[in-house]
Formats: C-alpha cells, sequence, structure tokens
C-alpha cells in the first residue's frame, strides 16, 4: 500500500469550514498519480505511450469531515488489474488516524484517441506484487 500526505488547504474548504465533497477526487488523483511514480512510472510517461486512464466510476463513502490544515494520509493501492481494466482503492485519514473517506476507482486503459487497449505488460508487471483483492464494501 502506498501513502500520500497531503495539508488541506483554505480553498479546498467550504463555508463550514470542511473539505467540499467533490475535492476527494482531486485528492484521489494526486495520490494515485504519486503511486504510479513510486511504481516506477509517471502519468506523463504512460501518456506519451499512448495509454492513459480515465476514471469510468468512483464510489466514495465519507465518514468524517476533514477541515482547513488538517494532515491527511491518503492510502492507494491497486485491487484489479485486467486486460483492460485498473481499479484502486483508497482511505483517507486524518492526522488522529481517524477514517475520513473510503473510495474505489475504477479506470479504463485506452490511448489518448479513447480507443480500449491492453494495460502495458511492463506496467501490470509491476504492479502485480502491489495487488490487494477484493473491493471495498460499500
Amino acid at each position: 500500500m502506498f501513502c500520500y500526505t497531503h495539508r488541506v488547504t483554505y480553498a479546498e474548504c467550504t463555508v463550514g469550514d470542511h473539505v467540499y465533497h467533490s475535492r476527494y477526487l482531486d485528492l484521489l488523483e494526486a495520490a494515485r498519480g504519486e503511486f504510479m511514480r513510486a511504481a516506477g512510472t509517471t502519468v506523463l510517461q504512460c501518456q506519451e505511450r499512448d495509454c492513459i486512464f480515465p476514471v469510468i466510476e468512483a464510489r466514495l463513502r465519507y465518514k468524517f469531515p476533514a477541515r482547513y490544515d488538517d494532515v491527511l494520509t491518503i492510502e492507494v493501492w491497486p485491487t484489479l488489474l485486467e486486460r483492460v481494466r485498473l481499479n484502486f482503492g483508497h482511505r483517507v485519514l486524518n492526522h488522529d488516524g481517524k477514517l475520513i473517506l473510503e473510495a474505489e476507482t475504477f479506470h479504463a486503459c485506452t490511448t489518448r484517441a479513447e480507443k480500449p487497449r491492453r494495460l502495458p505488460e511492463d506496467l501490470a508487471a509491476s504492479l502485480v506484487p502491489l495487488l490487494v483483492a477484493g473491493r471495498i464494501n460499500f
């Protein structure tokens, strides 16, 4: 499992001083990008190889609000690797270890022209050891 740290900015919060619900998708995207870098490639390198991973579905369960200046840990791990599919599990925890959010994102592997394509073999090989089977129970 990969961990990414993020400090909540004022711009991410509502007037009620909690992170606006859709901003979590941005945080998950940032964490996945750093996960890919730690796995040996970057999103840009994949794109240069005509390989992108659009989100085709996302499930989020909000457990507790994150607030301005909280330091969050975002855990990321692959949950499924199939021919043209790559799914990720995510957990967001605050500095006290309290669960803020659970999420799962579902991705298709496509060309930049949005044609489905197989996961590159070298990428799949680097992700298999990190695979955590199973889905988050929603």
